[in-house]
């Protein structure tokens, strides 16, 4: 095989890989426009900005659907942990009064 033959399955992987990304960020704009609005009743309803028992149940969860498909595990709580951290600053910018 050549290596324009390389450089097109290079390219469907890359494309492939750029689909998935797109899908990602609408995946994670979706769920930011959710977790916003949670925050907004939070703040309303006077509950904290954090719920370290459903951020654990979370975790958990998300942990053993990680290990079923497939994904490193360290590397899958780190991003879920970065994640969750971000919605609590959120909802802390929330209950002090900032409109996101």
């Amino acid at each position: 095989m050549g290596e324009a033959t390389e450089d097109l399955q290079l390219a469907e992987y890359r494309s492939s890989i750029d689909n998935i990304d797109a899908a990602l960020v609408h995946l994670l704009a979706e769920r930011f426009k959710v977790t916003k609005a949670v925050g907004r009743y939070k703040a309303a309803a006077e509950l904290p900005p954090a719920d370290p028992v459903r951020e654990e149940i979370q975790i958990a969860r998300l942990r053993l659907m990680a290990e079923a498909a497939g994904l490193d595990l360290a590397f899958t709580e780190k991003f879920l942990r970065f994640i969750v951290a971000e919605v609590i600053h959120h909802h802390q910018r929330i209950a002090e009064g900032e409109h996101l």
